[in-house]
């Protein structure tokens, strides 16, 4: 690529050392997905990276597709200012409307603008509340320091940004009491919506922040979103380290901690439960009010994903019971087939597989054999496309959704560079396992 030679050098160096053709050409396709086709510097040096398939950024997407890229940003200036003017994008969004979720280019208009809900601005395509999609900028910002070592990255638009953010997660600790915020969707039935016109089912204090959708952008059944919650602890003891030591900000500082530990509190309390043969694990969803989700969705967050968000050790004892449950039939979204096994979700029709899952998956286990068996699935189940797609049948491949899906092709190139790289010793060992690079 003409633009980012630095970046291609390093990924023609890596792809050279891919033995099978057929991944190699998958890690390339995948890895360039996002920076060939959904990415666009504008003209006020920001960058507006979309989903693919839809003309719309979200929060999350594009934070995960940019972190893809965050290996190289130390080496390739150009994917370092890329990656900033993500970030800046972003922060510009937030401050339009923080309870959007999805937006657009520029002030054109588009989207989902028959919605009913208490704000709207040419800027928003879609304004579904997920706590995970203001989470995700922040958890970037973080990782662009650790990356590159770059702190002005922290300044005084990460602060205002930063103080929004904690903001609204008080107010929500008390949706019903203090937020304005409503949703609902009247005129696409088969997209189901915020009950009680856009205001949800009723939820108790938990400490625990409340969202209305899930990072599959589908309504939550019950509003206390557990794996959000947990991500929206690892950004606030990120806040507050870098309030505390690189952005002294004492007043912010004390607020994130403050927060980090009100929702953690709501975690330990109303967050785990027992069930059956797997004693204690932690529960999707829950209001407080003595009512569970026992499943897990495929979308990061996931229960799957929490060692990957960096919330806990994938050793943890409470998190082996529920990753057990996860992966088992007793989660109404684990699906088993005569092509494949993994995790889906309700936002996909039934018995259909995310990659994103699978690669979940893989990221989050020790054993070898599960991860060559999660990475043998990932190159058998592209339809022939030599990319990742959003959901596939698990009898059949061939069936899928969204052909085009730069999220899931980012993430198969990380679990591809982590089994590169071997860093840790089991995937250095699942690499040679599945014979995959040249010494």
């Amino acid at each position: 690529m003409a633009d980012y030679p630095v970046l291609e050098r390093e990924i023609n160096g890596i792809s050279g050392k891919i033995k099978n053709p057929k991944v190699r050409q998958m890690f390339l396709n995948c890895f360039y997905s996002t920076l060939k086709t959904t990415t666009e510097i504008m003209e006020d040096g920001t960058t507006y990276i979309f989903t693919g398939d839809i003309p719309a950024m979200w929060l999350r997407d594009s934070s995960a597709q940019g972190t893809g890229y965050l290996p190289f940003a130390s080496k390739d200036e150009k994917i370092k200012e890329l990656i900033r003017g993500l970030i800046r994008r972003q922060f510009k969004y937030i401050k339009i409307d923080p309870y959007a979720n999805a937006f657009n280019r520029e002030p054109n208009g588009h989207g989902h603008k028959g919605d009913v809900t208490g704000f709207d601005s040419p800027w928003v395509w879609e304004r579904k509340y997920e706590v995970d999609s203001l989470c995700y900028p922040l958890w970037l910002c973080s990782k662009y320091f650790t990356h590159t070592g770059d702190a002005s990255v922290f300044d005084e638009d990460f602060a205002e940004v930063a103080r929004i953010i904690m903001d609204l997660f008080e107010v929500e600790q008390n949706h019903f009491e203090r937020s304005e915020y409503f949703h609902h969707r009247p005129h696409v039935p088969e997209q189901p919506t915020l009950i009680d016109e856009g205001k949800g089912r009723p939820v108790a204090y938990t400490g625990m922040t409340w969202s209305g959708y899930r990072p599959s952008d589908d309504a939550c059944e019950y509003n206390y979103l557990i794996p959000s919650n947990m991500f929206a602890v690892v950004v606030l003891r990120e806040l507050e380290k870098i309030f505390g030591q690189i952005y002294t900000d004492e007043t912010l500082r004390r607020a994130a901690a403050t927060l980090s530990a009100q929702i953690q509190g709501g975690i330990d309390r109303f967050g785990v439960v027992e069930y059956g043969a797997y004693g204690k694990i932690y529960a999707y969803e829950t209001d407080g009010l003595g009512n569970y989700n026992l499943m897990d969705d495929a979308n990061v967050p996931s229960l799957l994903s929490l060692p990957c968000i960096g919330y806990l050790s994938p050793n943890d004892p409470i998190y082996k019971n529920t990753r057990r449950f996860v992966l088992s039939r007793d989660n109404p979204y684990y699906f088993e087939g005569r092509c494949a096994k993994g995790v889906g979700s309700p936002h996909t029709p039934d018995r259909h597989i995310w990659h994103i899952g699978i690669i979940m998956q893989l990221l989050t286990s020790t054993d070898l054999f599960e991860i060559k068996e999660c990475f043998e699935t990932l190159i058998n189940t592209d339809a022939d496309c030599g990319v990742m797609h959003e959901s596939f049948h698990a009898d059949d491949p061939k069936v899928f959704t969204r052909e085009w899906f730069a999220w899931a092709n980012t993430l198969f190139t990380v679990a591809l560079l982590e089994l590169y790289e071997g860093k840790a010793e089991h995937f250095k060992e699942a690499a040679r396992m599945c014979d995959l690079f040249e010494d």
